[in-house]
């Protein structure tokens, strides 16, 4: 196979690929990306170590040669052609090798944009009862939790030897990174303290578990939230709440795994067993967020662990003014932060959307194209969520865009005014419990028929 660029002899590269040959310059090669197999070959500036030329020439990789020349190809042209023979298996478990997943996700599906996805595929639970959190990998995997078990879906959706909890049950979930899941439990029947782990994402195994101190003791707690810092000092956060109804947030180092920091809750407010953690990187700040019906009320508070103190803070506890907040206003289902909009959204069980000034602790929520509902509405809904296990709201920021799920379907909202864009919905399944966006892709956890669904942009060419 010869490449098709113009290149000086020099930058020739000649490998054999399970005995078959194929020439290709350092140029192409280097669309691979510094952190790929093919990186690891040359020096700083591209040049093919020495010492691979003076040990093999041509340089020899024991792998499949046919998915060998279609990643070459990729790189070539950035379009992804798979010939009708080769399994689509085969090539992705090839791209991991080479360290060539991004781009093959990046031709299998476009950038991702709320307004553009479309369903591609639907996948069945694999345990009993309904599934309780869905979170979207890095990588455009998955993980789903389900009572005390999460299972674990890779990029090419083919699932993982499943995390056990053994008699805890899961809490919250996140990915540290592509390789590694953290998971927050609670006890369970008096059996085990709830706590917090570190697994691999890949075989299922316990690599750590988590300890809070306080004044150089260990104490049991139970890890609610979890949140992840994208900051070069990589921290992990969790709501914790001790046995003698201790409240706080415990700050551990992702690398050591060792505790740097707990916030004890203030006198008056109420941080623990918080049902949302964002981290906030322009801020440097944690957003935390206790929300109704855990708490009659809600209560939303920025914390700066540099200072030790609580930066903003909002409640609806004791909401006066010349539009004080209704009862079905107070009852705020989830919240979000957005940096770059200074405000948080908020969401109530009536699938309104609020929005409230961070630039001011005394703000009101400033409600967005509210629907209201006749009294005897509300009342048939209220009736309907006291019977049923209701799947509240829930709210997600991605690339400029909002993302709200109502019911069986997820809007989309964008622009400066939040205004409704598209709908994301499908035709069975039930009430959507949760979703998540990461990887490029958009999945969503419904309750009734216990099955996910990922939602992916078309590529810009039908290459795939």
């Amino acid at each position: 196979m010869v490449s098709l660029g113009i290149s000086i002899p020099n930058d020739l590269v000649t490998f054999n690929v399970g005995g078959k040959i194929f020439e290709t310059t350092s140029t192409t090669l280097a669309n691979a990306g510094r952190n790929s197999f093919f990186g690891a070959l040359f020096d700083q500036d591209w040049n093919l170590d020495l010492h691979h030329q003076q040990l093999q020439s041509p340089i020899f990789i024991d792998r499949n040669p046919d998915c060998f020349a279609v990643l070459l190809d990729l790189l070539r042209t950035g379009e992804l052609y798979v010939p009708p023979h080769l399994p689509h298996k085969l090539l992705f478990k090839e791209a991991q090798f080479y360290g060539l997943s991004d781009h093959v996700r990046a031709a299998k599906w476009g950038p991702f944009d709320g307004n553009c996805l479309r369903l591609t595929t639907s996948i069945t639970g694999r345990a009993p009862g309904d599934g309780t959190a869905i979170r979207a990998g890095p990588d455009g995997g998955c993980c789903v939790a389900h009572g005390c078990m999460v299972h674990v879906y890779d990029w090419m959706l083919e699932e993982h030897p499943p995390l056990h909890l053994d008699y805890q049950i899961v809490n919250d979930v996140g990915w540290m990174d592509a390789n590694h899941i953290v998971v927050s439990a609670c006890e369970r029947l008096g059996r085990a303290d709830g706590g917090m782990g570190l697994f691999n994402a890949a075989n299922g195994e316990l690599r750590h578990k988590f300890q809070v101190q306080h004044e150089n003791q260990v104490k049991s707690f139970t890890a609610g939230a979890l949140a992840f810092s994208s900051s070069s000092y990589k921290k992990i956060y969790s709501s914790c709440k001790g046995r003698s109804n201790e409240y706080g947030i415990g700050v551990w180092d992702q690398e050591t795994g060792q505790q740097v920091d707990f916030f004890y809750e203030p006198l008056g407010w109420s941080l623990g067993d918080a049902d949302r953690l964002q981290w906030l990187p322009a801020s440097n700040c944690l957003l935390v967020a206790t929300l109704f019906p855990r708490k009659d009320n809600c209560y939303i508070s920025l914390l700066d662990f540099r200072s030790k103190s609580m930066v903003w803070s909002w409640s609806d506890i004791g909401a006066s003014g010349p539009n004080p907040l209704l009862v079905d206003d107070k009852r705020v289902r989830d919240a979000l932060a957005m940096e770059d909009a200074c405000s948080i959204c908020v969401v109530n069980e009536f699938e309104d959307l609020g929005f409230i000034d961070l630039r001011s602790s005394a703000s009101s929520v400033r409600w967005s194209s509210r629907s209201r509902l006749v009294n005897a509405m509300k009342a048939n809904k209220r009736m309907q969520l006291a019977e049923d296990e209701p799947c509240y709201p829930k709210l997600a920021f991605h690339d400029s865009q909002l993302f709200s799920s109502m019911n069986d379907s997820i809007s989309v909202f964008s622009g400066p005014d939040w205004v409704l864009t598209s709908r994301l919905r499908r035709g069975y399944g039930g009430p959507i419990c949760d979703f998540s966006i990461g990887g490029d892709r958009l999945f969503a956890l419904h309750s009734e028929e216990n099955v996910f669904d990922v939602w992916e942009a078309p590529p810009s060419s039908n290459t795939l």
